[in-house]
């Protein structure tokens, strides 16, 4: 074994030990608790719905009607802002998702959260020669904020003291 290739072993050791030392773990579905049985109500048939009931059935959580936490989600929306001159070259675009999320237990009726507002946002640039590219873009870059919502939401449960 050469030098270098030990002192890279070796650093890489250390550094392994050190961080396992002091409790660090990558985050991850092993760091988020487990949720009770929820029932996704509201506009339950967009994108956002369809990637957060997905996100949650990957976490183990059941979604069935029913269940003892309704989940009501409003109508995602999507804002495109520009950002820059109205010049003839690329053009920078700021992206934001955003919707309304409440959490009501069933049998009580009581809110452990009433229609709060979520978003996430990207910018793109996106050149105003290219229509093809452009709407492709803009597609790609829905689906990122769609996925990034749901996970935001679920980040959110997780975080209720109520459901734990």
């Amino acid at each position: 074994m050469n030098r270098r290739r030990f002192l890279t072993l070796s650093i890489a050791a250390s550094a392994a030990v050190l961080l396992s030392g002091c409790g660090f773990r990558l985050r991850g579905s092993e760091s988020m608790p487990r949720l009770p049985a929820l029932s996704l109500e509201g506009d339950d048939n967009s994108a956002l719905a369809q990637q957060l009931r997905t996100r949650l059935q990957q976490l183990g959580t059941e979604v069935e009607s029913g269940a003892p936490w309704r989940v009501t989600l409003g109508t995602p929306s999507l804002q495109e802002r520009r950002i820059g001159t109205d010049g003839r070259a690329s053009r920078e675009h700021e992206l934001t998702l955003s919707t309304s999320l409440s959490v009501q237990q069933r049998e009580t009726n009581a809110y452990a959260l009433n229609n709060a507002t979520l978003s996430t946002s990207t910018r793109i640039r996106v050149s105003d020669d290219d229509l093809l590219n452009r709407e492709t873009l803009f597609q790609e870059a829905e689906q990122t904020l769609t996925r990034q919502l749901a996970q935001r939401i679920v980040e959110r449960l997780a975080n209720l003291e109520a459901l734990r």
